[in-house]
């Protein structure tokens, strides 16, 4: 019997500002595919990232929509991580770019980790390669 065939297609975040968030996600390298309108008058927009092919779904519903609620800064979604070149080098660049510190970047020679904000209060993980110099040490 064949095993089943399951794949990852992309994760969904609700969006307060739709636009803003593209210009956030699109800075991380991710490309538009495709956009569209829903019949209640929401919006999605697919981000791809070019060279893994991971999807992200970013939502934004009007109120009225069946689907609007409060927003609730960040409690559907734990975390998006991005293998990144350099973890120290993108978490300054994205502090710059408006993303808010979450966790300063630590780890030891094999891995480096920082987390960041984006502009919704969702954390992003940054994973990088070990550096020779340890910064502080991963918690156990």
């Amino acid at each position: 019997m064949p095993k089943p065939k399951i794949n990852l297609y992309y994760f969904g975040v609700e969006v307060r500002d739709l636009n803003r968030s593209l210009r956030f996600y699109r800075s991380l390298g991710l490309k538009l595919h495709r956009r569209g309108t829903m019949d209640h008058g929401g919006k999605w927009v697919h981000l791809i990232d070019p060279s893994t092919r991971q999807k992200l779904e970013l939502n934004w519903y009007p109120k009225g929509s069946r689907f609007y609620k409060p927003y609730r800064n960040g409690s559907e979604l734990d975390h998006i991580g991005f293998i990144v070149d350099d973890a120290v080098k993108w978490f300054k660049l994205l502090v710059k770019r408006g993303a808010r510190p979450a966790a300063e970047p630590f780890g030891d020679d094999e891995e480096t980790l920082a987390y960041v904000k984006d502009a919704d209060g969702i954390w992003i993980e940054l994973i990088g390669p070990g550096r020779k110099k340890p910064l502080k040490k991963k918690a156990s």
